[in-house]
């Protein structure tokens, strides 16, 4: 009997795929997002980090700082053409500090007029270079402070502008003063934008597919059948449940980030306009990808493991589960196969680089782009109700 039964239940599991997903290729797609995420890179040593240089001094120990910054393996060092300027407009710290805030760079480094002067102070009392840090990536501004202090060093071995190597021990070859140019009016609510962009963007998923989900519940009650008879017919149908899941996906963001102002200090009300266009946009997507699993799913049992599956995977690589930024950059490139990528970047340009509208051309472009494209497919799948 037991033999029995267990043939029984390896002939189901071998029949239903999803459950042989979520059995098998979840756990280990999940774990392999999370090792390459915080393990070790797979190609090797750290991948570099993007800098912004801008040097005011223009001296020869300055010059020479930058050229070996240049050449360090763990820093690229951006152009300030890559920012807008033109090729003989080097930058300064205003370009640097626009570079970063738009997003080009985690951080800068700005050498200010008369440091060259003050360079090498043995003793850390020179002029202090200023590391302009968008601080959604905490380990670039600390790793380039220190990464100053290996060129430093190299300059003085190089060319001897102290008359000697520095000291093994040295603390500070260049004094540092990092600024957050992130910071909006003075509160630091952005992470917690952050986090309630990531879950209600990850929730909304869910809740789109189980709202889209009543399309077989009303197959299994005769109901599907009796609209598709009327005037509104299959097009009307979807057109409408669309609509409907539009806009619960609206109140449900809506709801998380009111209270995340009234319960967390979330700065909501300044960013208004942008989160608006964001949540409509986020939204509209949303519903039709849950009307694309509704109509691909035979059963509600069906609907929920292939939900599930999907879901958590676009929101493992999208970032609802924790920052892009922490991923290396092939992660976060492949990341942008994903819904949810292009729905947080909106959201982050609007919270965290407080961009005007125009910059959201790109994510809101995509995400609509995206809904066309979903609605056509959930139109296809749905043809098979129309054969019944």
């Amino acid at each position: 009997m037991i033999a029995t039964l267990l043939r029984i239940s390896r002939t189901s599991l071998r029949r239903d795929r999803v459950a042989q997903v979520m059995t098998y290729v979840l756990p280990v797609a999940f774990f392999s997002i999370f090792a390459l995420v915080f393990g070790r890179p797979i190609a090797g040593g750290p991948e570099s980090i993007r800098v912004a240089v801008a040097d005011e001094d223009r001296s020869f120990a300055s010059r020479a700082l930058v050229a070996a910054l240049e050449t360090d393996p763990l820093l690229r060092v951006a152009d300030s053409t890559v920012a807008g300027a033109a090729p003989s407009v080097p930058f300064d710290r205003a370009r640097a500090e626009a570079y970063v805030r738009g997003g080009g760079a985690p951080v800068a480094v700005v050498l200010p007029a008369g440091w060259g002067a003050t360079f090498p102070r043995l003793d850390g009392g020179g002029m202090p270079a200023e590391v302009l840090a968008d601080v959604s990536d905490p380990i670039a501004s600390r790793l380039v402070v220190g990464l100053l202090q290996r060129a430093a060093a190299k300059v003085l071995r190089g060319d001897g502008l102290a008359g000697a190597a520095a000291p093994a021990e040295s603390p500070a070859l260049v004094p540092t003063r990092t600024v957050d140019v992130m910071r909006p009016r003075g509160e630091d609510s952005r992470m917690i934008s952050f986090y309630a962009a990531g879950i209600a963007v990850m929730f909304l998923l869910f809740s789109c597919a189980a709202a889209g989900g009543a399309l077989l519940d009303e197959q299994d009650s005769g109901t599907l059948e009796r609209v598709l008879n009327t005037s509104a017919g299959m097009n009307g149908l979807l057109l409408g449940k669309w609509i409907h899941i539009t806009l619960l996906g609206v109140s449900q963001i809506v709801v998380m980030f009111v209270w995340g102002m009234l319960v967390f200090h979330l700065d909501l009300l300044h960013h208004l306009p942008g989160f608006l266009v964001m949540t409509l946009t986020t939204a509209a997507a949303a519903a039709a990808f849950g009307l694309v699993l509704a109509a691909a799913a035979r059963s509600r049992q069906q609907l929920s493991g292939l939900s599930t599956v999907l879901i958590l995977t676009m929101s493992a690589l999208g970032g609802s589960m924790f920052p892009r930024f922490l991923m290396s950059e092939g992660m976060q490139k492949l990341g942008l196969v994903t819904f949810n990528a292009w729905a947080l970047d909106g959201y982050i340009k609007v919270f965290w680089r407080q961009a005007p509208l125009v910059q959201l051309a790109p994510q809101v472009g995509v995400l609509l782009a995206l809904t066309l494209v979903l609605l056509a497919v959930a139109r296809l799948f749905a043809r098979r109700w129309e054969a019944v």
